[in-house]
């Protein structure tokens, strides 16, 4: 297992000067929602923070980035997959065809999230109960998805076989082991990005914010590598406890 997590930030470290733009695009995104941030005050104090956490132009920055986030899961799992430069980078069919329709599905699922109603309210909820429902149910979503896992790292494959329920099936039995990967790939650059945003806020002098926000954004985009690793290596191995393969046949 920690041969496994060793190659997820090893192969992180090798796309930055494979394939760059794994790197360069998230982290442009990222750093142009600090500056949206910075225009609308959100670092001049926790209170300033807090004003501007609903700014509109922040959250249409913040839909930005999880698309651009999400953007390296096709190459980077084919990097990790094939070990070669122009396999990962190569546009071939099926394979992008089919994460592009994972694109297009987790899309539209953080539109909900972040401009729709409230779970409780589209369920015809009110009161404390409708705050609690929406929350519980956003968990049990989050612990269902650990099972779609395969299917998220087979269709950048090429290998239509591994949908939704044959993900099920594979990553059962795994899932202790998926969160341990998450965990210990995920979280570390995870805390290093919130520090990050907690030191910008009231640093004085300001112009420090800029150097912070700009570490911050490489951090993010590191993060966006290293997420679809760990689904990589945690697929990987439930599909290998269960003989079989994510490359199409």
């Amino acid at each position: 297992m920690w041969q496994d997590i060793k190659e997820v930030y090893a192969n992180a470290w090798k796309a930055f000067f494979l394939l760059p733009l794994l790197f360069v695009i998230p982290a442009f995104v990222e750093f142009a929602q600090h500056i949206v941030e910075m225009n609308a005050g959100m670092y001049e104090s926790r209170a300033a923070a807090k004003a501007a956490a609903d700014d509109p132009m922040r959250m249409i920055f913040g839909f930005a980035k999880v698309l651009s986030l999400s953007l390296p899961t096709y190459w980077f799992v084919r990097l990790m997959a094939f070990q070669d430069r122009a396999k990962a980078a190569r546009i071939e069919a099926p394979a992008f065809g089919l994460w592009l329709v994972l694109m297009a599905l987790m899309a539209l699922q953080t539109a909900l999230a972040m401009f729709g109603p409230p779970l409780g309210t589209l369920l015809g909820l009110n009161g404390k109960f409708a705050a609690i429902i929406g929350p519980a149910l956003n968990s049990v979503w989050s612990i269902f998805g650990l099972y779609l896992i395969a299917w998220a790292v087979a269709w950048p494959l090429g290998n239509r076989e591994i949908g939704p329920l044959h993900s099920i099936k594979l990553m059962s039995g795994s899932f202790w082991r998926t969160v341990a990967y998450l965990l210990v790939c995920v979280l570390p650059l995870m805390a290093m990005h919130y520090a990050l945003g907690y030191l910008a806020i009231g640093l004085t002098p300001t112009w420090l914010d800029w150097p912070v926000l700009l570490l911050d954004s490489l951090i993010v985009a590191f993060l966006a590598c290293a997420t679809p690793g760990a689904s990589f290596v945690a697929a990987r191995h439930a599909a290998l406890r269960n003989g079989v393969s994510l490359l199409p046949a």
